[in-house]
């Protein structure tokens, strides 16, 4: 049994739900409100003690298990569910993870201390004499006792050692400090004085809410920089920790969306004001990570950074990292941008809310929340911000300014899978350099290198997976586990990455979906299926990159999914793409045949209650998954019938 089953099986799922859902018992299952959408009028979400899984029929389409329920509901990874769920069932992690209990150790003794800090630079600030020209300056930014109390902000005093003397004395060393980045290290190495001095103290927590770093503010005019944050440490890590999401998480599910600003303070001020659902990029960019973090909870992004020349360069960076980083559907290649692009569109909506010159969002949310929904509901698509932005400066009655502004916005375009998107925007060039459309699509078509070759062609190297199988043995706690196709699927892809992008063609082919993290209901198949999204687009996949993505906690796991790959027959690298294909159909037919099942009993339920609305919902339903149904038969049937062929030609040759 693993790790994920042994914590699965000291909780009842519906148990579980019903501390945060209102469930109804009907029948032998369980009925309620979907926690995930608003706008609800009907009880679409059920839970199935039966399989301990629970599904929502309807604006979100989603269902999984308990690890499913909670990374959707939190916001977490795997590893973040997991660790939650473990804490709640009593059950050690030891085994999992680090392998190191000193280290585990080490880091809740600098949580500790974080969290200790943040409460003794708050009662500075509240309580001291020495915190009046900080308590000055929150009131000149109009901050409430509540919202400074919500956001523990603090004073550090004007001393070199304050802070370290008032720790050292209750019992923390010099090095715990040194550690969590609270004193500043001497050049010989040895620990020195208080990093943070004579300034507003603003703690940073992960999404679990726990501090893991500060912020710090100047409060005299001369002094530099005008912030300083904590330096990288065990728990904190800049590029991978998005300002104020503990507290804007929940509303980001409930807008769908997400508002990107700059600054610490206009995080604070948005909350205060009523807007929930912002939070801050730590540096003048945002990272990877950070985008990876907010994709668990929303598809919807708005950027609302500051107007000036510095914000838009930072907004124009941060477009480029999203197009890198975001999800789509197919492999990634090389752009002229020297980005990564994908063929197929993203799937996000990345906006961008254009502020008034010389104005931040502090000036704008101190108008009040009308003014600021006003400016984010006018947010421009990404596209249509590029065609802003590169053209604000141009001359396009000048042939300078219409090259320039083809030369730039032409790749743009070129990312965009979409051909009525492109066509769209080809259109709007057009109109706006006053060029024949014509030529515009000559060239966007142009010096466009055909990838056709890489994708149709099978890879015939697979890589070593003799170096996760170890880990089987290695982690004698996570045996392998009953041969599912999910599991199948997953080990499929594993042994030979270069077929999801191959079968996805073929399945899109068919007008069938390319398989998603939909598809799987287990969390931790859900979670490798993410990493082994991302490692499959790599040019040369290798297996040590893959272990470091899924991480410790899900290593084990993929050890298993290797050994059961191993288990079945093998299959040649030519037709692994084929088999994948079949293998998702089959997933899928698995999948709907359930979900009828689960529809079926929903309408008895209305039928037996009265419901005619309801009921007639339900058999539309079902109507459209038995369609479905038939689809995947009959696209099954016909590749099967395709390999069986071809193997027979094959033969006779």
């Amino acid at each position: 049994m693993s790790i994920a089953d042994e914590i699965k099986s000291k909780f009842d799922i519906v148990d579980f739900v019903s501390n945060t859902v209102s469930l109804k018992k009907t029948g032998k299952n369980y009925t309620g409100f979907c926690p995930f959408h608003q706008n609800t009028k009907t009880p679409s979400f059920v839970v199935f003690p039966d399989t301990q899984t629970w599904r929502c029929f309807g604006a979100c389409a989603d269902g999984g298990d308990i690890f499913s329920f909670v990374m959707k509901q939190e916001g977490y990874d795997f590893k973040e569910a997991l660790q939650a769920l473990a804490q709640q069932a009593g059950i050690s992690l030891t085994a999992v993870g680090s392998n190191d209990d000193e280290q585990d150790k080490h880091r809740q003794k600098l949580l500790e201390l974080t969290a200790a800090a943040a409460a003794y630079y708050h009662h500075l600030l509240t309580n001291s004499p020495a915190g009046a020209l900080a308590r000055d300056y929150l009131t000149q930014r109009d901050f409430t006792a509540e919202t400074i109390a919500t956001f523990q902000l603090g004073f550090a005093l004007n001393e070199w050692d304050g802070l370290k003397n008032h720790f050292i004395a209750r019992g923390y060393s010099p090095d715990e400090l040194l550690a969590a980045g609270l004193i500043v290290e001497r050049d010989d190495g040895s620990p020195g004085y208080d990093r943070f001095r004579d300034r507003l103290m603003i703690p940073i927590r992960d999404p679990r809410g726990r501090v893991i770093g500060f912020g710090a503010r100047a409060l005299q005019v001369d002094q530099v920089p005008k912030y300083l944050n904590s330096p990288q440490t065990v728990l904190f890590d800049k590029s991978n920790t998005l300002y104020g999401l503990d507290l804007a998480r929940k509303h980001i599910r409930d807008a769908d969306q997400a508002v990107v600003v700059e600054g610490y303070m206009d995080v604070i001020q948005a909350y205060q004001r009523g807007a929930r659902n912002v939070v801050a990029q730590m540096g003048t960019a945002l990272t990877e990570q950070q985008l990876k973090i907010l994709k668990r909870t929303t598809g919807n992004f708005v950027l609302a950074l500051d107007a000036d020349t510095a914000g838009n360069a930072a907004t124009l960076r941060g477009l480029n990292l999203a197009r890198e980083t975001l999800e789509r559907e197919n492999v990634p290649v090389p752009t002229a941008w020297g980005l990564i692009r994908y063929e197929e569109r993203l799937n996000a909506d990345i906006r961008i809310a254009s502020l008034p010159p010389g104005r931040d969002p502090d000036d704008i949310l101190r108008e009040g929340l009308e003014a600021w929904q006003k400016i984010i509901d006018g947010a421009l698509p990404v596209v249509d911000f590029y065609f802003q932005a590169v053209t604000a400066d141009l001359d396009l009655s000048s042939a300078k300014g219409k090259s320039i502004a083809v030369q730039k916005l032409i790749p743009v375009l070129r990312d965009l899978g979409n051909n009525v998107e492109q066509e769209h925007y080809v259109q709007k060039l057009a109109r706006l350099i006053h060029i024949d459309e014509r030529t515009l699509m000559a060239e966007l078509r142009s010096n466009r290198k055909p990838d056709k070759k890489r994708r149709q062609q099978p890879q015939p190297s697979t890589p070593d997976l003799s170096k996760i199988q170890e880990k089987v043995v290695a982690k004698p706690a996570l045996q392998p586990a009953r041969s599912s196709l999910e599991a199948y699927c997953l080990s499929l892809i594993l042994a030979h990455p270069f077929a999801l992008a191959m079968s996805n063609d073929v399945l899109e082919q068919q007008q069938v979906k390319a398989l998603g993290t939909h598809d799987f209901r287990r969390g931790d198949y859900k979670e490798i299926f993410k990493s082994l999204q991302l490692w499959t687009a790599a040019e040369t996949p290798r297996i040590e990159t893959l272990s470091d993505m899924v991480g410790e906690t899900l290593e084990g796991q993929l050890a298993t999914l290797a050994s059961l790959w191993h288990r079945q027959p093998p299959t040649p690298a030519e037709t692994a793409f084929r088999d994948l294909s079949i293998a998702i159909l089959r997933l899928r037919l698995q999948n709907i045949i359930q979900e009828i099942e689960e529809l079926q009993f929903l309408l008895r339920e209305a039928e037996d209650n009265k419901q005619p609305e309801e009921a007639r919902r339900y058999r539309e339903m079902i109507a459209a998954c038995s369609e479905q149904k038939h689809q995947l038969h009959n696209v099954s049937d016909a590749l099967s019938l395709t390999g069986k062929r071809r193997a027979e030609a094959k033969a006779s040759m």
